[in-house]
């Protein structure tokens, strides 16, 4: 369900050229729409687009280079993927000034914590709902039929749903859990399909809370919506589990533990190393549902749920307990290949770090 930006700017132009053939005959229509889709991959420039549809094209190539291609790139490669996603945006800014995606991707760089990037999107929330809404009223208007109309005023609003949802991941960081639940929720009912997950980061704020009537709550809203899956998502599981930790009811979250190793492959290997990994910047990641990256994905952000306390190990009270629970669960081979993965990557982030503190 995670936004696509590639899939985004596919869906606007789409909608804008299906626009402009409103005057031509069916037989033309059907014959311009056959080329649509060869345009779009090979000569986007072609297409009829506003500036506002230049814009975002610009957005989607630069979360393309961030959010799918940083992760994964060398040192060297990441100076120039990063230079050239700050090049896009702001390219994406100069033709539209309300590009709202690419102010708040800019603004993730430039912010030097957590705290003072969520001040930046709630001092520009209402604007940027205003904008959107203003925006959404006139591309719903310019539609014929209901269905292009719908679709058109659910991409006008779709920046300001990203808005707030980095808002309410940025206040549950932070540790303004009520705060975090209360953009969750405005996101939700702006997008009642919840596009982005935003249920996900409301679970792991109702675990914070140890709230698990509202958790219950929450599930229970998603199963009335015919386009959300069951709430057997990794995000949902883990808040589960951490609740029944929190209480001392550790039969329960052994339990659950085990229903979440159930549902994921390689579960207990995820559990053992507990990667982190940087947050998608336009949008969460999109992954592939019950994935091992969607567990990957899930457990990174739960970190602040893992790290909540102290511990021998450094890791988090839960963290430290899931760890165990995952290793009792594996065989000897696997966890000594584990642990030298783990080795292997606390050498490389030394050297990385001497590297960087060398040319400092």
């Amino acid at each position: 369900m995670a936004f696509d930006p590639q899939r985004e700017d596919y869906q606007r132009l789409g909608l804008r050229f299906a626009n402009s053939l409103s005057t031509a005959s069916p037989t033309e229509a059907t014959r311009a729409f056959a080329s649509f889709g060869r345009r779009f991959a090979r000569d986007r420039d072609s297409l009829p687009q506003s500036d506002a549809d230049r814009a975002f094209g610009l957005v989607a190539a630069a979360a393309k280079n961030i959010d799918y291609e940083l992760p994964f790139a060398t040192d060297e490669e990441a100076e120039q993927i990063i230079a050239r996603g700050h090049a896009l945006l702001d390219e994406a800014i100069s033709l539209d000034a309300q590009c709202y995606d690419a102010l708040r991707m800019k603004a993730a760089a430039e912010h030097p914590s957590f705290e003072s990037f969520y001040t930046f999107l709630f001092d520009q929330s209402d604007e940027v709902r205003r904008t959107c809404e203003e925006r959404r009223d006139k591309a719903a208007a310019a539609c014929e039929g209901d269905e292009r109309a719908q679709l058109a005023a659910s991409i006008a609003m779709r920046p300001y749903v990203r808005w707030v949802a980095t808002q309410a991941e940025q206040a549950l960081i932070c540790g303004r859990n009520k705060e975090a639940l209360r953009w969750a929720h405005i996101a939700l009912e702006t997008d009642s399909r919840d596009t982005g997950d935003v249920r996900f980061t409301a679970a792991l704020t109702y675990a914070k809370l140890e709230d698990e009537q509202g958790l219950d709550a929450l599930t229970m809203a998603s199963k009335t919506h015919p386009h959300t899956r069951p709430s057997n998502d990794a995000w949902t599981q883990i808040a589960r589990m951490a609740i029944a930790y929190k209480r001392y009811d550790l039969t329960e979250a052994a339990q659950l533990f085990d229903q979440l190793a159930r549902t994921y492959p390689h579960a207990a290997e995820s559990f053992v190393r507990q990667l982190e990994l940087p947050d998608g910047v336009f949008a969460r990641l999109a992954v592939r549902p019950y994935s091992e990256d969607e567990l990957v994905l899930a457990l990174s952000e739960a970190t602040v749920l893992l790290q909540e306390g102290r511990d021998p190990d450094g890791r988090g009270a839960l963290g430290s307990w899931v760890a165990n629970q995952a290793a009792a669960r594996l065989p000897q081979s696997v966890l000594a290949m584990l642990a030298a993965e783990a080795e292997a990557r606390a050498q490389d982030a030394g050297t990385n770090g001497a590297d960087q503190g060398g040319m400092s």
